[in-house]
């Protein structure tokens, strides 16, 4: 298969955390375990995966809390490094996950659309071009000028959201971003993603809105363990969902 073939391809990926002991531990014990990776200290996040998504496509991945979604969002967004295996992507890619990833709390929201829209990639004339249409988006008004330690977490994610819909990414990962702010902006929200999931950009999805993804998704995934348990069986995926 050729490189250009596929947008994302993970193969064999595995990727261990350490357990949070609660007991005392020195710092020179955590160290210790963190280079030598002792395995009894160790679990076992991302389990083997393998996985192929193609340019466009549009792919939700369902499972339980744990499960190991985030995880496996935030490896191929480059956050994490796979311990074996290998995660190949063609594209510039914008992950979108959490509150505030990627900002600077001492900056006013106008600073950090250009702080954090460098950080993901977006040129100087990208975000001068886009700054205005990104503040209108998020609906912030007067307190655009404000420091961000001001912001309620509400406020902070409806920026994130309006940064990452305007940095035109060849890949866009959403990690539980479909629940953002009011009603009214979870339905704007939700209407602009549907714009962006009708062009040509590949978008994986993590959400608990099942009736969303499957309006949005071209193949649903899900994953369980660390593994991925059902692929591009939607109905099968739904059954597994809702028996949790």
């Amino acid at each position: 298969m050729k490189s250009d073939d596929f947008a994302i391809k993970v193969s064999d990926a595995v990727l261990d955390f350490p357990f949070h002991n609660t007991g005392v531990s020195t710092i020179k014990k955590q160290l210790i375990s963190l280079f030598r990776k002792e395995k009894k200290n160790w679990f076992r996040a991302i389990n083997r995966i393998d996985l192929e998504v193609r340019p466009g496509e549009v792919v939700g991945v369902l499972g339980a809390n744990g499960s190991g979604k985030s995880t496996l969002l935030r490896m191929i967004g480059g956050i994490y490094k796979a311990d074996k295996g290998y995660i190949h992507t063609n594209g510039r890619i914008t992950l979108l996950a959490g509150y505030g990833l990627g900002f600077a709390p001492g900056l006013s929201g106008r600073e950090n659309i250009h702080f954090s829209g460098a950080m993901l990639g977006m040129s100087s004339e990208e975000l001068n071009q886009n700054e205005q249409e990104i503040i209108e988006f998020s609906e912030l008004g007067a307190f655009i000028d404000s420091p961000l330690w001001t912001y309620s977490s509400g406020m902070r994610a409806r920026l994130g959201f309006s940064i990452a819909c305007f940095s035109n990414p060849d890949i866009l990962l959403l990690d539980e971003v479909l629940s953002v702010g009011d009603s009214s902006f979870k339905r704007k929200s939700k209407a602009k993603i549907k714009d962006m999931v009708s062009s040509d950009m590949t978008v994986m999805i993590i959400s608990h809105d099942l009736s969303t993804l499957q309006d949005l998704c071209d193949r649903l995934i899900y994953i369980e363990n660390g593994r991925v348990i059902v692929d591009d069986d939607d109905e099968l995926v739904v059954k597994l969902y809702q028996m949790e």
